[in-house]
């Protein structure tokens, strides 16, 4: 079997990995620039193919159509997805003979589109999980070819998660391969009125508001925790990253939990949701001002 695969991330490293193992013959993988502006503690596509002497490329979203030529005469069996960034054009998807197949970070039809661990976590979720599915022009809409899913602990952050999930995507892969390398795709259909879409994530988005409970502030904290840019507040003329909060307790007597915002007490941080309930904040800082 030979695949064309576009893959970035750790997603993208392990899935690789795995198709590498299955013996399937990867013929170019398409994977990005690092961008000097995030903060890449991920591990390199890029690497993982030139200590594997496999071809590859990293086109911008524009320079994408102009694979086609090369891609058609690749004439490969699929086309996989891992954590690629870009929408894959549908002259693209075209190319594959069996099909074209997405890694995507959500137990779908939920949490389609940008950032699922993190909205998955922002909404108080206690599994995801990844899904194999049938690429489409549409995001994250084709058929679910194999799903697994992981456990979203209290305290978890958008990091620790995204650990289980590249596992999950890896035992995904694992589980239809065998199918998959017969020239069988098995598949289920994705319900889109189930689920939900969701956008990209900016740094802006971070911003804690007091009003809301002080769990939607401890779930905030935790989808964007570093390396991700991180929940902030103002505090003493300061821009605050919040990286840590606990929900446990016990709380000192002499909050006021009438008043939403940041407190200290004995040399600790505590904030005051609007629900009249209590975080501590175990780990802040102040921001880098650019």
């Amino acid at each position: 079997m030979h695949a064309v695969v576009f893959a970035y991330h750790d997603v993208g490293v392990n899935c690789l990995r795995a198709l590498l193992h299955e013996g399937i013959q990867i013929d170019l993988v398409v994977t990005h620039q690092d961008d000097p502006n995030e903060n890449v503690w991920f591990g390199s596509v890029a690497k993982l193919c030139e200590d594997q002497k496999i071809p590859y490329v990293t086109p911008n979203a524009a320079q994408l159509i102009e694979l086609v030529p090369q891609i058609q005469k690749l004439a490969p069996d699929y086309l996989f997805s891992f954590y690629y960034r870009h929408m894959i054009p549908a002259e693209l998807l075209a190319c594959a003979k069996i099909a074209a197949l997405n890694m995507h970070g959500s137990l779908l039809p939920k949490y389609r589109g940008r950032a699922p661990v993190n909205w998955a976590i922002l909404h108080g979720e206690t599994e995801t999980g990844a899904t194999l599915h049938v690429m489409e022009v549409k995001p994250d809409a084709g058929d679910i070819v194999g799903q697994s899913a992981v456990l979203i602990g209290p305290n978890e952050t958008a990091t620790d998660v995204f650990v289980k999930v590249s596992q999950a995507a890896v035992n995904v892969i694992n589980q239809v391969l065998p199918e998959l390398v017969q020239g069988r795709v098995p598949r289920k259909p994705n319900l889109l009125s189930d689920g939900s879409y969701f956008g990209g994530r900016k740094p802006s988005d971070g911003e804690i508001l007091w009003q809301q409970t002080a769990q939607q502030v401890h779930d905030l904290v935790r989808a964007v925790a570093p390396p991700y840019p991180g929940a902030f507040t103002d505090w003493q003329g300061q821009r605050m990253i919040v990286a840590r909060t606990s929900l446990e307790g016990p709380f000192p007597a002499q909050l006021d939990l009438e008043t939403p915002g940041i407190q200290v007490v004995d040399n600790q941080v505590f904030g005051i949701g609007g629900d009249q309930q209590a975080v501590e904040i175990l780990n802040w800082f102040t921001a880098k001002t650019h």
